[in-house]
């Protein structure tokens, strides 16, 4: 291994990925990590890193492609990879201007651009909620005269439910573009369907999913986001037809968006009104809000690690996924009103994972019964609401 790869260079605006970090280690590589300054004494995994370099800010693309260009005058750099959903593009651009393998610009833009991803896959026979860019007037005006309020404001380029608006009424937008100014075309609007979302995380190698855990929200995370709440997620019961359409489904969304390899975390909405999957959006990343640990839990596979394996191998060797458990497991998550909380009451030999933040709790579980986890999260939300959670305001960007 440590003959054909040397050094990978791992690109972070956010902490994260330590476990892909790690895993590079254990594959021997030299580990390189580019992050912001205010990062410098945060939690990373520095025994498996070789040496770390800082910006002011990750998110000015030419000053990450200048200063990358400096480093590799003296450090060879055989892969870079991007640990944070923003990274994705940037890293894209720096692969391209130092002709380092993996993806490019064309298909990054299909994992980060709404709007690139929406064309692409109803193009390709992938069923999209009814959009379009929010740029030329009269094709707006078109669009919600045919299309019946309410609809979503959506920043083609952001992650979450970070910087979405929902409208009501053709008045309410008019002013909203406005306010964007020259921004105005870096957002998509789309019809807003209301129903239940779900998503796949998985894993991709050689153009088709080799691995997908699906996943149901308890509410939708923009219903979170903007109304507050307590995050929850679970797997899905295996086997069902459910599970089989939204498997399909995302192997047509890999085949659409021409994505080789890596990990993916997609999501989707079944109609209230018609009954039907619809795709909403996707990403080549690893999901966040302790998706990685869940899919741990129930299958005993890391996410973060099998990238790192994929990303080492490209197309010079074999990759094969890890065999894996078929448990069930779920995430539940809140802001809280304390620093630190005290969960000690919270004593179900179902919680396999404590989340140790500052003013956030939350817990993964796990179990055989896919019912017991349901019933379990339904039993902490409530008792979240009653002694920890808090609500904030939703961000136009998450803070770092």
């Amino acid at each position: 291994m440590a003959d054909t790869l040397q050094t990978i260079l791992c690109v972070a605006s956010y902490v994260k990925g330590q476990e892909f970090i790690r895993q590079c280690k254990r594959q021997g590589c030299t580990v390189y990590l580019l992050t912001m300054q205010k990062f410098a004494e945060d939690d990373w995994p520095r025994d498996c890193i070789d040496e770390v370099f800082y910006l002011p800010d990750t998110s000015i693309r030419n000053d990450v492609i200048l200063g990358v260009s400096h480093l590799a005058r003296t450090h060879r750099i055989d892969r870079i990879v991007p640990l944070d959903d923003y990274d994705v593009e940037t890293v894209a651009a720096l692969r391209e201007h130092l002709r380092v393998p993996g993806m490019g610009d064309t298909t990054a833009r299909y994992l980060r651009d709404k709007l690139a991803m929406r064309v692409r896959a109803r193009d390709r026979g992938v069923p999209v909620p009814d959009f379009v860019h929010a740029l030329n007037y009269d094709a707006i005006r078109e669009f919600m005269a045919r299309v019946p309020p309410p609809w979503v404001l959506k920043p083609r380029s952001e992650a979450a439910a970070m910087g979405i608006k929902k409208v009501d009424r053709p008045d309410e937008l008019w002013p909203l573009l406005e306010g964007f100014g020259d921004r105005q075309s870096y957002y998509v609007l789309e019809r807003f369907v209301p129903g239940d979302v779900f998503h796949v995380d998985g894993i991709v190698w050689d153009r088709r999913p080799v691995f997908a855990e699906v996943h149901t929200y308890a509410q939708p995370p923009m219903e979170v986001a903007h109304g507050g709440g307590v995050f929850r997620t679970r797997t899905m019961r295996r086997g069902s037809p459910e599970e089989r359409e939204l498997k399909e489904l995302n192997a047509r969304v890999v085949d659409a968006l021409g994505f080789v390899r890596g990990v993916m975390h997609t999501e989707f909405i079944r109609g209230r009104e018609d009954g039907r999957l619809y795709f909403l959006e996707t990403a080549g990343r690893v999901g966040g809000a302790q998706i990685a640990e869940m899919v741990e839990a129930a299958t005993g596979v890391n996410l973060w690690a099998e990238w790192a394996k994929i990303e080492i191998a490209q197309d010079e060797r074999p990759y094969e996924p890890p065999p894996c458990r078929r448990d069930y497991a779920g995430v539940i998550i809140s802001l809280a009103r304390q620093e630190a909380r005290d969960t000690s009451a919270y004593r179900d030999p179902e919680i396999v994972w404590r989340l140790k933040k500052k003013h956030h709790v939350g817990f993964v579980l796990r179990a055989d019964d896919p019912d017991r986890i349901a019933r379990l999260q339904d039993e902490y939300a409530r008792r979240f609401l009653e002694e920890f959670t808090a609500r904030m305001p939703v961000r136009d960007r998450p803070p770092a």
